[in-house]
């Protein structure tokens, strides 16, 4: 079987894992429904004054990842250094790094992970990677 040439999906119609939970925010993961081979496309939307990653961070062994900031102004934590970044915008993150982000803006934030796919997992959880923010609302 030949894979398709392209593919154009929704990404409304994918699912969001955390609808219905206290994770503020939608993380919509289309890499499956794109039919992708080589890469993995995350679609995540943070709502206004909200920490999407509850304090925690990650990091990747061995991927590569660029984040498109298509909407809105996050906050992200790289390592020791936190920075303000501001839609239209593309971040470069290299395997290793922890990283975390969260919108303490009064506007949503819409933002697309793009990295290659490794097959396996590859991402290491960090608890407590950084302090909660008094303009970024907390839900655990």
């Amino acid at each position: 079987m030949t894979p398709e040439r392209y593919a154009i999906v929704d990404p409304d119609e994918v699912e969001n894992p955390y609808e219905g939970s206290e994770v503020p925010g939608e993380f919509r993961a289309l890499t499956e429904q794109l039919g992708c081979e080589q890469l993995a496309v995350t679609l995540l939307r943070v709502p206004p004054h909200s920490d999407f990653e509850q304090g925690t961070g990650h990091f990747h062994e061995q991927i590569e990842e660029l984040y498109l900031l298509s909407r809105g102004t996050l906050t992200m934590r790289f390592g020791d250094d936190v920075r303000t970044v501001t839609a239209p915008s593309a971040v470069r993150v290299a395997a290793g790094t922890a990283r975390s982000h969260r919108n303490e803006s009064d506007e949503p934030v819409e933002m697309w992970a793009v990295s290659p796919q490794l097959g396996r997992p590859d991402a290491t959880k960090i608890d407590d990677f950084w302090e909660a923010s008094a303009d970024a609302e907390q839900r655990r």
